[in-house]
């Protein structure tokens, strides 16, 4: 009869959980080729772990444990379908005779690495991408990930599903591309990883502006992807997450509602975060091969470094944006550098690129340039166009705080202004 698990030995467990489930899930779905094969293998594992170890003691390699156990249980699990299904006796004869050279469960690292790109393969859907690489990489549950998103956890169980076919059905290969292929499926990675941390920071929607264990999720995410490819633009992301990461605590008042960069109290931005995100981006601006996301990291270090707006480096952070618009250029990148020379030359120099972007037609639609063009207008004083704009974004919100924030400006004009206009 098994010994039942002391308390110790349960926070053990629940501690080699936490920290190498992902590894040994990584490796098992290479060993398998079967994601969902592969999750079921890695719970038997650890029930497996708890009947056993109290008896016979942690074994010396657990992870290396729990791979080879997750396999054994895959096989077995294979050989009970066969009574149903003659195919995967097959299978699970071809699993038993492929026995890993030994040592080779310990080679987890690249798996880890594996997994990333192919949850990030760029023949997902976007939104796909982001829901796979949550639920296997940062093993997130399907609940978490629905109510993230705001979608019915039967909607993002049947997205999961779907990502999970497609990587079945297309062939997609579990590996890291060749190094010919790198910089395009390194790109659809940090893509994911942004966007996951920018869903985490300011929410598309909802009544929440910021949901940070996602932005943790993806910080940590990033930080794997540096320690296992250390390439530049990793780099780069990982320093703008960390550096953004670092004024969540001023970002909101006491009531939730969303405090403006110029206005937070820098004296609660988090200067452990803005030291390691600085260091990043100086080492990855150093190597050379830096992109759109080490740029951002620039600006947001020169953001990082200012006691106030008024003393931020304006030259600098629109020469750093001149250069960004050469690299990548976007009408939203447009948009920030026509702040940032609002900052640098004043309200009307900001004012004429914000109307000849939206004049030409590629933001409509897009929220911040109408409250761009809003304020650059309240500050101006010209208060009724202002106010008009105001509520031109406001039918734009999906945002809770945000709308807040918009509804107080249209309060404070609409005060200012005499009823008779």
């Amino acid at each position: 009869m098994d010994s039942p698990a002391s308390p110790a030995l349960q926070r053990q467990v629940a501690s080699l959980y936490q920290a190498e489930s992902r590894r040994v899930l990584a490796t098992l779905i290479r060993l398998l080729g079967d994601f969902d094969l592969a999750e079921e293998a890695l719970q038997d594992a650890f029930i497996a772990a708890m009947e056993q170890w109290p008896r016979d003691g942690i074994p010396e390699q657990p992870r290396a444990w729990l791979v080879s156990t997750g396999r054994f249980k895959a096989i077995d699990t294979l050989r009970r379908r066969a009574r149903f299904d003659a195919s995967q006796e097959e299978i699970a004869r071809r699993l038993e005779k492929d026995v890993p050279p030994p040592g080779e469960e310990e080679e987890l690292e690249d798996d880890r690495l594996r997994l990333i790109f192919t949850c990030c393969h760029p023949a997902l859907p976007a939104d796909a991408r982001v829901a796979l690489t949550l639920r296997e990489v940062c093993d997130l549950t399907t609940e978490e990930i629905a109510s993230a998103y705001l979608v019915a956890t039967p909607t993002m169980a049947q997205r999961i599903v779907r990502a999970k076919n497609k990587i079945r059905q297309a062939g997609i290969p579990y590996q890291v591309p060749e190094r010919q292929e790198l910089n395009e499926r390194l790109d659809s990675v940090l893509q994911v990883i942004y966007l996951v941390f920018n869903e985490g920071y300011f929410a598309s929607s909802g009544d929440n502006l910021t949901r940070p264990d996602l932005s943790r999720e993806a910080i940590r995410l990033g930080a794997l992807l540096v320690e296992l490819l250390p390439e530049s633009e990793a780099r780069g992301l990982l320093a703008l997450m960390l550096l953004i990461e670092a004024r969540r605590p001023a970002r909101l008042d006491h009531q939730g509602d969303l405090i403006l960069l110029e206005d937070q109290d820098r004296s609660l931005w988090d200067q452990d975060l803005i030291q390691q995100g600085t260091a990043l981006v100086e080492r990855a601006l150093g190597e050379g091969r830096f992109g759109t996301y080490t740029l951002q990291a620039a600006i947001a270090a020169v953001h990082g470094e200012a006691a106030s707006a008024d003393q931020t480096d304006w030259p600098q952070i629109v020469g750093l944006y001149d250069v960004l618009l050469r690299t990548s250029p976007s009408p939203v990148i447009e948009l920030n550098r026509a702040v940032a020379v609002a900052m640098r030359d004043g309200w009307e120099a900001g004012l004429e690129l914000v109307d000849e972007l939206l004049a030409g037609g590629q933001l409509d639609g897009y929220l911040p340039a109408r409250a761009a063009r809003a304020d650059l207008l309240r500050r101006l004083g010209r208060h009724q166009d202002a106010l008009r704009v105001y509520q031109e974004a406001l039918t734009l919100s999906r945002q809770g705080a945000e709308r807040r924030l918009l509804e107080k400006r249209v309060a404070e004009l609409s005060s200012v202004i005499p009823s008779s206009l």
